[in-house]
């Protein structure tokens, strides 16, 4: 089993990866990162979006993830529905499908 510190690298390389292809920095929201017994599920966002609100910095297509704690394998949910959808699907065996 991973610990939180590993999960939390493996989650801050994900998101690079994405920051470097996009060419737009990014970030990780803390106050919307979730742990389950499972995983950890994190949210990100664009870095100028965090720090001003101002709604010009948004970007598309950031769907939330898990990061599973004994494999460390990267799930991605999706974005046409809200978070706890996947994570019901992920929970009941249907996501990924």
């Amino acid at each position: 089993m991973l610990t939180e510190k590993e999960i939390l690298e493996i989650a801050n390389k994900y998101v690079n990866l994405i920051e470097k292809e996009s060419k737009i920095e990014m970030i990780i929201v803390p106050y919307r990162t979730l742990e389950k017994p499972y995983g950890f599920i994190y949210s990100y966002t664009s870095k100028k979006l965090f720090e001003t609100k101002d709604d010009r910095y948004a970007i598309a297509g950031n769907a939330p993830f898990l990061i599973e704690k004994e494999t460390g394998n990267i799930i991605v949910f999706g974005t046409a529905n809200v978070r706890e959808y996947y994570i019901e699907e992920y929970e009941a065996g249907r996501w990924p499908k």
